[in-house]
């Protein structure tokens, strides 16, 4: 028996060894969502985290907005009619996500799981060996059973919205994605392809290479942005332009005023040049 016992250790060994390296993997690789919507002092504004080993990995700040269609029946009883609902983001969603080298998301769940906000980010080597990251899919996730946002909705239950083939926020690895400026995704919907809007502002977004905890990388600012600023800084430079034209030409007159008035006047009348 004692033999039979013996044998019987022997052969769970690989077993446990495999059991004990899993959940080491599993512990090494601990991730986490955090909410840190607290430190914003704009009431619209959300910003949450995903931690990985205790470090910052993924870090999302901005204010969002939803733009929903849905079913409603007609007063008729027998026609349908489209209504639109409109909500944002809330403060208080919960968080988790995944980080990785090349690939990351994060899901923002809110009203007990009724809705999740999804936001897949890749990172690729572009021409030139130029490496960014962006976010290729915006995933949606909604309950029309929701009576706060859906009022007296059709046949209510879940759908799922999502983006096709995404390209957006394109940035230079190493860098986080800055903009003001509102950023409007439509994703189409399961329920009878419906067009759901998204809209993104006062973004900052990083989804990989954050070299310091709770801390964004350097700043790339969206071309929007840039392009507002031009335009909003391009009449004081031209009102710096037109200034110092006016002063060089004012300077110019003054000089040249001096210089004549030290030459000698000759007579404008030829008989006086007789006397002379």
């Amino acid at each position: 028996m004692g033999g039979l016992g013996f044998r019987t250790t022997e052969s769970a060994r690989p077993l446990l060894l495999s059991l004990f390296g899993v959940l080491a993997l599993s512990v090494s690789a601990e991730q986490e969502g955090e909410n840190l919507s607290g430190l914003s002092n704009n009431p619209d504004k959300a910003i949450f985290a995903v931690r990985e080993n205790g470090t910052t990995c993924l870090m999302v700040e901005f204010a969002v907005k939803f733009l929903v269609p849905y079913d409603v029946l007609a007063l008729n009883g027998i026609d349908l009619i489209t209504e639109q609902a409109s909500f944002t983001l809330p403060r208080s969603a919960e968080i988790d996500g995944k980080c990785g080298s090349t690939e990351s998301e994060i899901h923002i769940t809110w009203k007990n799981n009724a809705h999740t906000l999804g936001i897949y980010f890749s990172k690729e080597v572009r021409d030139k060996g130029i490496e960014v990251w962006k976010i290729s899919k915006v995933q949606f996730v909604y309950d029309t059973s929701d009576t706060s946002h859906f009022i007296n909705s059709y046949n209510p239950g879940k759908h799922t919205a999502s983006t096709h083939r995404l390209s957006a926020l394109v940035t230079p690895a190493g860098r986080s994605y800055v903009c003001t400026a509102q950023q409007t995704l439509t994703l189409i919907s399961s329920d009878h392809q419906k067009g759901i809007t998204v809209s993104m502002y006062d973004v900052q977004i990083q989804p990989f290479d954050i070299a310091s905890d709770f801390m964004f990388s350097e700043p790339y600012q969206c071309i929007t942005d840039q392009r507002e600023r031009l335009e909003e800084t391009l009449p004081l430079i031209l009102g710096l332009i037109l200034g110092l034209i006016i002063i060089t030409i004012l300077t110019i007159y003054h000089f040249h005023l001096k210089l004549t008035a030290n030459q000698p006047q000759l007579p404008r009348d030829r008989s006086m040049y007789k006397n002379m």
